[in-house]
This record gives C-alpha cells, structure tokens and sequence, in this order.
C-alpha cells in the first residue's frame, strides 16, 4: 500500500484503500486492518484514516460494526463505474435510457397509483412548448415529466439511473452535436401516459419504443455524419 501524498490526504487515502478492495487483495466479508495499522501504513494521522474509512462506507465499500471493526461489503466501486458510462458512446448512453425508459413504463402500469396517474398528466399538461419560457425551462418541464414516470415504477434504484443517463446524456450531447434531436409530439407523450393508465405492461412497453424510435434513428443520422 502506497502512502498518501496528494494535498488532500483523505481522498488519497481513501483511493489507496479503494484500490486494495477493488484488487482483490481484500476479499468481501474480510475486516481491513485497525486504524493504527491503517495509519502506519499509509503514513498520515489516524484522523484521516477516520476520514477515509467514512468516505469508503458512504460509497457502499466498507461497513462498520459496532464493537467489532469495518468490514468489506462490496468490490464495486459505484464512482468508476458510471465514470465509464458517461465515457460511453451517446448511442450507447441513449439505448441505456431507452431500455430503462422501457422497463419502467412496465412497471408503472402494473404498480401506480392514482395520484401518480393525476401527477403525470399535470406534468405532461404544464409541459408546454419551447415558446413557454425558453428552451431551458422547457427541458427541465419535460424531464420532470417522464422522471414521473419513472417515479411511479416503485423502483428507487432505476429513478436513480435516470437521473444520472438525463445528466450524462445532456451532456455528451452538447459537445457533440450542434443540433437538437427530434422532439416527440404531444400525443407520443399522451400515448405513454395511456399505456400506464391501461395497467397493460406491455402497452406501456410499446408506447415508450414508439417515442424513442425517431429519437435514436436521428441520432445514429447524426453520429454517422
């Protein structure tokens, strides 16, 4: 194990015990050496050690047990992962959407719930165009409504990865491409909402490709230029 040396001593510890987790060389389920070994080890105070090993447990690395030490819980480290995925293709990035897009629209036809049923169709009614407001604003209404979408699939962790492919995605495409993709009508957005309201998984299913289907044919148009 390397000693910490980047100015901020906490980070570089806690990425110098992220590498021993993500090596193998501390197998899940394994308690990691106490905070004194820890500190000699990498040559700072224990405090940091402290700072480190708090750091490591927020991302889901380690856990601590009471009376017992801090353990391993998982080799996977969240923050490299979607590191990698935002370095992803946009066509990638965007089937990944379309695909949770998807999976979602299915759940929520079998799980919403009334008011979540009242929420989508407000959103979608309070959605207006371009012209309300300006592009940004815009955006940020049409995001809200499909995230609501999402909301109502039950799923925490897929509302999570939209949030983060919405990120992502508005990104890759402002350094990448000048001109905007194709804005799906007011009645695709409609067709989703029915879909869900069915309570027919698949009709949900069906009306999300139908939205995403000119979306991705303009996008491998563009990317192919």
């Amino acid at each position: 194990m390397l000693p910490a040396v980047r100015t901020n001593l906490a980070d570089s510890a806690a990425d110098n015990l992220r590498l021993e987790i993500t090596d193998g060389r501390w197998s899940i389920g394994e308690r990691i050496p106490n905070e004194l070994t820890l500190a000699e080890l990498l040559s700072v105070s224990r405090g940091t050690v402290r700072e480190a090993v708090r750091m490591l447990v927020s991302q889901g690395l380690l856990e601590t047990r009471q009376g017992s030490g801090t353990y391993v819980r998982s080799a996977v480290d969240p923050a490299a992962a979607l590191d990698r995925v935002k370095r992803a293709s946009l066509r990638d990035q965007w089937e990944a959407r379309a695909a949770l897009d998807v999976e979602a629209a299915r759940l929520a036809a079998l799980r919403h719930t009334p008011a979540d049923l009242e929420r989508m169709r407000g959103l979608l009614a309070a959605r207006g165009t371009v012209a309300d407001g300006g592009r940004d604003a815009f955006i940020r209404r049409d995001i809200a409504f499909h995230r609501s979408i999402v909301d109502a699939s039950g799923n925490r962790a897929m509302l999570d990865l939209y949030d983060f492919f919405t990120a992502a995605i508005a990104e890759t495409i402002q350094s990448t491409i000048a001109s905007d993709l194709p804005e799906p009508d007011v009645q695709a957005h409609a067709a989703i909402v029915d879909g869900v309201a069915s309570c027919d998984p698949d009709r949900a299913a069906a009306a999300v490709r139908a939205f995403m289907e000119p979306v991705l044919l303009e996008l491998d148009r563009l990317l192919s230029q």
